[in-house]
């Protein structure tokens, strides 16, 4: 095989690494907080608007991850060299593990800002809030992973 084709290659991986990472956190991290908000929705429907954007607060973290990807998979066409390739996959890491882990976490956190809705609704705000900081440690993953895109030499 080629210097191009295995570049290319890993090229490929890194754009599905960081896809699939995020991805399985972000499925991983809804899960927590929508088997919480269903016990509550059980309750008082009505406490759908307060729970909802907790719900879905560590999806973000997949759309990131298919971001790379997207950015990754646009230069494909560009690879040349073994090298580059492996710049690509290591690109690929941070928000693939970041998106991973910070989805799970951010997702639990979210499950007891369900909870936190269930005895306070108009506490809820400060459910998202506490969500949104794991939130951070995602953008931080992604824009890593977006400057190391970018540092590659085509």
């Amino acid at each position: 095989m080629s210097q191009q084709a295995l570049g290319v290659a890993l090229t490929i991986f890194g754009a599905a690494f960081a896809a699939a990472m995020a991805g399985i956190g972000s499925v991983f991290g809804i899960s927590y907080p929508a088997r919480a908000a269903s016990g509550v929705l059980s309750e008082d429907p009505s406490k759908f608007g307060s729970v909802f954007l907790l719900v879905v607060l560590p999806g973000t973290q997949g759309f990131y991850g298919f971001v790379v990807a997207f950015l990754i998979i646009g230069k494909i066409a560009q690879v040349t060299t073994l090298e580059q390739g492996l710049q690509f996959l290591f690109a690929s890491f941070p928000i693939a593990f970041a998106g991973l882990i910070s989805a799970i976490y951010q997702g639990r956190v979210s499950a007891a800002g369900v909870n936190l809705v269930a005895k306070r609704a108009k506490e809820a705000i400060k459910g998202v809030i506490l969500a949104a900081m794991v939130e951070t440690y995602a953008v931080l993953g992604l824009l890593i992973s977006f400057f190391l895109i970018n540092a590659v030499k085509l």
